[in-house]
């Protein structure tokens, strides 16, 4: 059965909300995923230790082809990508297999720089365009 996997380490709460409405709407599975340290409410919540890396690879276990993965970590998206699932931001970008090796690289490049002494900008303010770009995106992927 398709479900909908959520890396809820760093999903924001009302990108979550639009994944619960979904996931009701399409009678699909919602599976959240998230280290001891954060309190997600879900019914089908799966807690990990603290450990790096250890809440990714417990959403790589629990995905199949068909999935769709809620992530904003690219290496994560990739991984997805890589067991036939579908892979998308919490703004609602969503990760394609002919883009995912230039966002890797990308990735590579800016924490490289960021070891050399450099920095870069974090994530801006999440909006509610924000919302509704995810809320689209989301909702294509589970029609698709």
């Amino acid at each position: 059965m398709k479900k909908i996997i959520v890396d809820a380490d760093a999903t924001p709460k009302n990108a979550l909300e639009i994944c619960r409405r979904a996931a009701q709407e399409f009678s699909v599975g919602l599976v959240t995923v998230a280290s001891f340290n954060h309190r997600i409410e879900s019914d089908r919540h799966v807690v990990v230790g603290n450990a790096p890396q250890e809440a990714d690879m417990q959403v790589v276990n629990l995905t199949a082809g068909g999935d769709v993965v809620v992530t904003q970590d690219w290496g994560l998206a990739a991984m997805a990508l890589g067991k036939g699932a579908k892979a998308l931001s919490p703004t609602g970008r969503i990760f394609r297999e002919d883009t995912i090796d230039f966002l890797l690289e990308e990735r590579e490049m800016k924490a490289r720089f960021r070891r050399s002494g450099g920095r870069t900008r974090g994530p801006r303010k999440r909006t509610a365009g924000d919302d509704l770009n995810f809320k689209k995106s989301l909702y294509y992927l589970l029609q698709a």
